[in-house]
């Protein structure tokens, strides 16, 4: 089960978190369990960590953040998309729900997040878990490519079906088919009176990702203190090399990869994603 649990963000943003695990008994200590914070990516809702949140939460405390612009969470017109609000949204997640410090997991988007925070604030995270983000810049032609994609949409969706078909099999922006890609778009998905659209505004997508493609992050990489593990699909967006100098960077890096995976490890390939990661969960419990 996972329970609702707002958090009010930077500038006064409301954040919908989700804790998953049975609620904590009357009168336990919550803190005697170490806590784990699941960050999604560019576009993605906590909805998408469902499947790593259920086993996390047998020993953990596991909540899942729908971030600025995203999922439940708000998406005021006028709101910051920086870096900055990012990095202070979740800041401000760990101490109002009593979580640091924490592990914190997060996907692309979640996990630069996830680093930049670690090295902001070292007093409130315990251990960081990188999925597939790069640590170098992307640069003007890759924000282009992406202002396309989302202009090649065809929004309205009639039904769900034909989400999981142009994501899964149609988009021609993606090489080869791959089915949990569309399962992934239909849970960012709402039925709205002429059809499918997004719960998020594209707009804002863009504006979020502008805050980060032009800039490398190596510098902030290297103020990590926690132990990270860099973790890639052997598919993915993250190269093997630069995964391995992220690793170098890092005072106390380490690394996994999970074959036969994409950009969306944890999602289309969940029972591997658990193995490559469950090993490093476990070292942190005698730091």
């Amino acid at each position: 089960m996972a329970r609702r649990i707002d958090v009010t963000g930077a500038d006064g943003v409301r954040l919908a978190a989700w804790e998953f695990g049975d609620p904590p008994k009357t009168g336990s200590d919550p803190t005697e369990r170490t806590s784990v914070l699941l960050l999604h990516g560019l576009m993605g809702r906590a909805s998408h960590w469902a499947a790593t949140a259920r086993w996390l939460s047998a020993r953990y405390r596991a909540v899942a953040l729908d971030q600025r612009g995203h999922g439940r969470s708000d998406k005021p017109a006028q709101a910051s998309f920086t870096r900055d609000a990012y990095v202070d949204d979740t800041e401000a997640a760990l101490e109002q729900l009593g979580l640091g410090p924490a592990v914190l997991i997060g996907h692309a988007m979640g996990a630069l997040t996830a680093w930049q925070l670690a090295a902001k604030r070292p007093d409130l995270v315990r251990g960081v878990i990188i999925c597939d983000m790069r640590a170098s810049a992307l640069g003007a032609a890759s924000q282009r490519e992406w202002a396309q994609w989302f202009k090649a949409w065809p929004v309205p969706f009639a039904t769900l079906a034909d989400v999981r078909k142009w994501f899964g099999e149609d988009d021609p922006w993606v090489e080869r088919p791959n089915p949990a890609r569309g399962e992934f778009y239909a849970e960012v998905m709402a039925e709205s009176p002429d059809g499918w659209r997004p719960v998020f505004d594209p707009g804002q997508m863009l504006r979020s990702r502008e805050t980060w493609v032009y800039d490398a992050h190596w510098e902030e990489l290297a103020q990590v203190r926690c132990p990270t593990l860099v973790v890639r699909g052997l598919d993915g967006e993250l190269g093997r090399a630069e995964a391995q100098e992220m690793v170098r960077v890092l005072p106390r890096g380490r690394y996994a990869e999970v074959t036969d995976a994409g950009h969306l490890v944890h999602y289309d390939r969940p029972d591997a994603w658990r193995t490559a990661i469950e090993p490093f969960l476990e070292s942190l419990q005698d730091t």
